[in-house]
């Protein structure tokens, strides 16, 4: 046999594909930084078809986030972990500055978009820089009116879930009563609410449950029921008791279907929370949705909702955030 003398090759690592220090200069945030130049350029260098306030702050505030973008994409690895977390938004950064643009120029720039329905980006700006005390009060009395509908929604549906999956006299009689309510917008219950309970806040936080609480209890039901029965058969054989068998089989192996009802619940809340804050509160993002149309200030009202989605996006995130801590061990059953 002959042995070959000669370079050995050596499988490539990943490491090898990664490009070399000094050299990771960032293209896709060169690309959104100029694209927000860009959009600042348009805002400062192109005037105003009416008088509009704080156009110069909307000019500033566009150049500063491209110019930080252009200062992470060419700092290298000095600041590789911001561009790490930026990376997968670039389209979605280079996106947002061509419809801030488009927006600008439609209505400051050309006023194509009738007023006051249509608002340009400084409108925006102007109700986040004066009404902010206001704004950030009603968000306040929002989440202040949420958190308590929503969490005993979401405990009772929860209890209410598993009562129904697990014992066959609680699913007899509770069973048409979930498919007699649960069909059911809450905001029907509307008026029986409002007599019901003593106070506005206490009938609203009553509507938020009863938004919450019925997908929890449809989906904690659905999970609890669709168990393998194994898995009892196996606690039973060593010598786990009814007790156990609820809260250490039954529950943990539905909590995949009680956090997509928690997710239901969560939009079921925030809709029903606009409703019934119209209702007799005196503050809260959906009286100030009310209260701006009924002066046509659509400006505060488009910067009211756009509030309200960042917060319910904020929340989604928080609960996608619970989730994944108490589903941690089926990370390598389930495709995440």
């Amino acid at each position: 046999m002959e042995a070959t003398i000669g370079p050995v090759a050596r499988p490539s690592t990943a490491a090898d594909d990664q490009p070399r220090p000094g050299s990771r200069i960032w293209l896709g945030g060169i690309v959104a930084g100029l694209a927000w130049l860009a959009a600042a350029a348009v805002t400062a260098g192109w005037r105003d078809a009416d008088d509009w306030g704080y156009t110069r702050e909307l000019a500033i505030g566009t150049a500063g986030l491209g110019l930080a973008l252009l200062v992470i994409a060419l700092s290298g690895r000095l600041l590789q972990p911001a561009t790490d977390r930026l990376r997968p938004s670039v389209p979605w950064l280079v996106a947002l500055a061509v419809i801030v643009t488009a927006w600008e120029i439609v209505t400051a720039k050309l006023n194509l978009l009738p007023r006051p329905f249509f608002a340009p980006p400084q409108a925006f700006l102007e109700v986040y820089l004066e009404d902010w005390r206001k704004l950030g009060e009603c968000v306040l009395r929002s989440l202040l009116l949420l958190a308590p509908g929503y969490l005993i929604g979401s405990a009772i549906g929860l209890a209410w879930g598993v009562a129904l999956g697990w014992s066959r006299i609680i699913g007899y009689w509770g069973h048409p009563i979930l498919r007699l309510i649960g069909p059911l917008p809450a905001i029907a219950w509307l008026p029986i609410a409002f007599f019901a309970f003593p106070s506005s806040w206490s009938a609203s936080v009553f509507l938020i449950a009863l938004a919450s609480g019925i997908p929890v209890a449809i989906l904690t039901w659905s999970g609890v029921s669709s168990v393998n029965s194994t898995f009892y058969d196996i606690a039973r054989t060593l010598g786990a008791n009814e007790r156990f068998l609820v809260l250490k089989v039954a529950v943990p192996a539905a909590m995949p279907h009680v956090f997509v009802g928690l997710f239901m619940g969560l939009a079921s809340s925030f809709s029903v929370l606009v409703v019934a804050e119209m209702m007799g509160v005196k503050a809260g993002l959906g009286w100030y949705l009310q209260w701006a149309q009924g002066w046509g200030a659509y400006a505060n009202m488009y910067a009211a909702l756009l509030v309200m989605a960042v917060m319910c996006s904020g929340l989604v995130t928080l609960l996608f955030k619970v989730r994944d801590h108490f589903l941690a061990w089926q990370k390598g059953l389930l495709r995440w």
